[in-house]
């Protein structure tokens, strides 16, 4: 492993950690080359189980032989470069978590058909930007057992810096992908669809009917505005969280978590 003291980001091959944007980052032009940031050991880690490809580290001295340590030998001979504490927390102005960054080589993008294939719950996130959101969303779904998840090309990167470290590296964990048609092609891998809508024509998430359809995907819609009308037109149900009076709606996380749990697959007995 070669070790590169840097005394200022600026440094050529610190620019992944510290100069480029998100966008930039995912290189929409060749998605072959993009790569994403990877925060904290943990969720590091995860990433590498995952099978995900490191391409360099970015970590305080100490983290060298402390926590990045085993990161650093699975690694094999990728640059690692390293700085005082109070130069790495100018990256995002605070100090960061644990103090490793790991930048990572983008996947592939997998197929709608082969993240679905023998999924029996999955969710689809329509229009969520919010990067806390997503990750939470993440999370949920890894606990709660969801197959997969797809996202309209309107919501966040599950891969941004900070939804990877809201969801805990669960995002490497739950297979996902980007949805471009509508919800009729979930139709034909044999799903039903449920909408998360307050409406007046939807059924209590509670209804018994839910349960016992054997593939079920369950759709979010954003903060404030929703589920846009045509979709939920075309949801197979429209599904509501019972609340207490006065309460108009949960947040989209929260609400994700409700869902998941209420909907979950029927255990094999």
């Amino acid at each position: 492993m070669p070790v590169i003291e840097i005394s200022s980001l600026s440094h050529p091959g610190v620019e992944m950690f510290c100069t480029l944007t998100e966008a930039q980052l995912r290189n929409r032009i060749e998605p072959d080359k993009g790569i994403f940031i990877v925060e904290s050991p943990k969720v590091i880690t995860r990433a590498l189980d995952a099978g995900f490809e490191p391409l360099a580290i970015l970590c305080e001295h100490k983290h060298i032989t402390g926590d990045a340590s085993d990161i650093i030998e699975r690694c094999g001979n990728l640059p690692v470069y390293t700085g005082s504490r109070e130069l790495l927390a100018t990256l995002t102005g605070y100090v960061l978590t644990r103090g490793v960054l790991c930048a990572m080589r983008r996947p592939a993008v997998r197929s709608m058909e082969e993240v679905c294939r023998e999924a029996r719950r999955i969710v689809v996130i329509d229009g969520v930007v919010d990067t806390t959101n997503i990750g939470a969303i993440f999370r949920s779904a890894a606990a709660f057992g969801i197959d997969a998840v797809l996202l309209t090309r309107n919501s966040c990167d599950p891969l941004n810096r900070r939804a990877v470290r809201v969801s805990m590296g669960t995002v490497f964990l739950v297979p996902w992908t980007w949805m471009d048609g509508s919800l009729s092609d979930l139709g034909k891998l044999g799903f039903r669809t449920v909408a998360m809508a307050l409406t007046d024509n939807s059924i209590s998430i509670d209804d018994p009917v839910l349960v016992t359809e054997p593939q079920l995907a369950i759709v979010m819609g954003t903060e404030g505005d929703g589920l846009p009308p045509e979709t939920i037109a075309e949801a197979d149900y429209v599904v509501r969280i019972p609340m207490s009076p006065g309460v108009d709606s949960l947040n989209v996380a929260a609400a994700a978590a409700v869902a998941f749990w209420q909907l979950r697959a029927p255990q094999s007995p």
